[in-house]
């Protein structure tokens, strides 16, 4: 089972951009599709972007659509959230999280199994 380490969260004005990095240990990266979730104060937690295991397929919530890219590099066992024009209503704790059964990235939290322990993104107006 992999570990999940997020970093790159920060304090950034609306439409700024930041990039969140994932870092995996264990061998087996390339065998797990990868998610990031967020969830902000008093809201459940919601899915903003998927990859599958070698990165050619790619999806997003509609609210972070044509603003956030997902990537990753096998190699460095590392998933990467590139997100521009940030908005306030992107504030959140943004969790990585990854899963060896999936067939392809979904929404649903519950479908995940292994977490990190999360990185803060705070937008201001």
């Amino acid at each position: 089972q992999v570990q999940l380490v997020e970093s790159g969260g920060a304090l950034v004005e609306a439409g700024g951009s930041l990039r969140l990095s994932c870092a995996t240990s264990g061998r087996t990266f390339s065998s797990y599709v990868m998610a990031w979730f967020r969830q902000a104060p008093g809201k459940e937690r919601e899915f903003a972007a998927g990859i599958s295991r070698a990165g050619g397929n790619t999806y997003y919530a509609d609210s972070v659509k044509g603003r956030f890219v997902i990537s990753r590099e096998n190699a460095k066992n590392t998933v990467y959230l590139q997100m521009n024009s940030l908005k306030p209503e992107d504030t959140a704790v943004y969790y990585c999280a990854a899963s060896a059964a999936l067939l392809r990235a979904n929404g649903n939290p519950n479908t995940y199994d292994t977490w990190g322990q999360g990185t803060q993104v705070t937008v201001s107006s």
